[in-house]
């Protein structure tokens, strides 16, 4: 029995896997890889473009630079991962952490029905229904959350629902830093 010549048809898909593995694989060892990036860190929140939300308190560009963190925390009735949030979201304003609702792509009467039934964390929300203020934001999708110093200056974005793990290793952070400026 002779030898057979090598067949590099058989080579091609392990080169491939490699090479793809090897452009890949640093990206699952990055401590940061939850995070996505945001333009707005360090510089001055965008305008604040909404409308009132039935007669709840609403906000404005001034609000954001009164001279206290805050969160500016994105959210809609239809988004599912909203309604995991909002708990963390209600502790968080029991602790006396002002939070600014913008109600995103939603209609006025579910939006008010969602926070009739789970309660309103907000210290003031507005209505973002045509997206407008999302995209100037720079938002991926809802929920989404920002943290704000005292002179409006964006500190952290955090996209995805605000866990008890995101809180404690995101958000508290950046509210400690934005005090400390």
């Amino acid at each position: 029995m002779g030898s057979r010549p090598f067949n590099w048809m058989y080579a091609v898909p392990i080169v491939f896997v490699a090479v793809i593995g090897g452009i890949f694989l640093p990206g699952l060892f990055r401590k940061d890889r939850d995070s996505l990036p945001s333009a707005l860190a360090g510089r001055a929140a965008p305008a604040v473009e909404v409308t009132p939300l039935g007669d709840l308190p609403v906000f404005d560009g001034a609000t954001l630079a009164d001279g206290e963190v805050k969160l500016v925390n994105f959210w809609a009735s239809w988004c599912a991962p909203c309604r995991v949030e909002h708990p963390n979201l209600e502790a968080l304003a029991a602790e006396g952490i002002p939070i600014y609702g913008v109600n995103y792509k939603d209609k006025a009467p579910n939006a008010l029905g969602f926070l009739e039934e789970l309660g309103n964390p907000y210290a003031a929300v507005g209505q973002d229904e045509s997206g407008r203020m999302g995209l100037n934001w720079g938002l991926y999708g809802v929920p989404e959350t920002f943290v704000i110093d005292g002179d409006g200056v964006v500190v952290r974005r955090f996209a995805g629902p605000i866990t008890q793990r995101v809180i404690e290793g995101t958000i508290r952070p950046a509210i400690e830093e934005a005090r400390a400026d």
